[in-house]
């Protein structure tokens, strides 16, 4: 798929129910690695439980899907030569662009004849879920659910940290956190934020996993955390958007 956006033209996967109706829609946003098969397994699976789910490119300006050429299996010994050249494309997928995508995305989406009408879901892993929360904030007629699995920080000093947008957030929410990802006071500081804030929502610590568990290309891949997740997005789903 091509979506049409203020800077250009991003490529994106679709996959849905191949029956004639119309399903709940879900936008899938990747992690740091970018579109590749995995996330397709993934998208595939969720379009079996009857969703329509797209994967943006977030990285589209840098050109299609892969913009990296990566290992078949990234092991721990591969990452710092991925991550040196993510790096640059993380960074220059500003908080400005996110969001001016995000609405691109979002009308691409509900505009297709095969998306059921009313709201959509957001579900991020990564740099995603942070992604998702701003997806969520900005947009909080049309997103009904948002999940973020072993998310990148969520709360920190800056004036655009994540969390300061929770009050806009309308939202049910699940946060999947990995164990190297957060302390327990800051998990603990974020379900405050997101109490405080009104928003429905779980924020939990997934045990014995690492940052990028649900992620089976990778040494980071906990296959007990992956079915948790499982666990966490489909009632999630389910209750926020249904299925058809």
């Amino acid at each position: 798929m091509q979506i049409p956006t203020p800077d250009g033209q991003a490529d994106a996967l679709a996959v849905h129910p191949d029956n004639g109706e119309r399903h709940p829609g879900v936008l899938l946003y990747m992690d740091a690695f970018g579109v590749r098969p995995v996330l397709e397994e993934m998208a595939r699976k969720l379009a079996g439980h009857g969703y329509y789910v797209l994967v943006p490119n977030v990285f589209y300006r840098q050109g299609p899907a892969p913009v990296v050429e990566l290992p078949e299996h990234i092991t721990q010994e591969d990452r710092p030569a991925v991550f040196a050249q993510v790096m640059p494309l993380i960074q220059a997928h500003t908080a400005e662009r996110a969001l001016r995508d995000a609405g691109a995305y979002l009308g691409f989406l509900t505009e297709q004849p095969e998306v059921a009408a009313g709201p959509v879901a957001v579900v991020g892993y990564c740099m995603g879920a942070n992604v998702a929360v701003r997806t969520a904030a900005a947009h909080p007629d049309k997103v009904a659910a948002l999940a973020g699995f072993h998310p990148s920080p969520l709360m920190n000093d800056a004036p655009d940290s994540p969390h300061l947008l929770f009050p806009e957030i309308t939202a049910k929410v699940h946060l999947g956190i990995a164990e190297s990802d957060m302390t327990p006071e800051v998990v603990g500081a974020l379900d405050k934020a997101l109490e405080a804030a009104g928003v429905e929502h779980t924020c939990e610590i997934y045990p014995g996993t690492v940052h990028g568990f649900t992620m089976t290309d990778t040494d980071a891949f906990d296959a007990a955390g992956l079915e948790r997740h499982w666990e966490r997005l489909l009632p999630l789903l389910e209750s926020a958007l249904g299925t058809t």
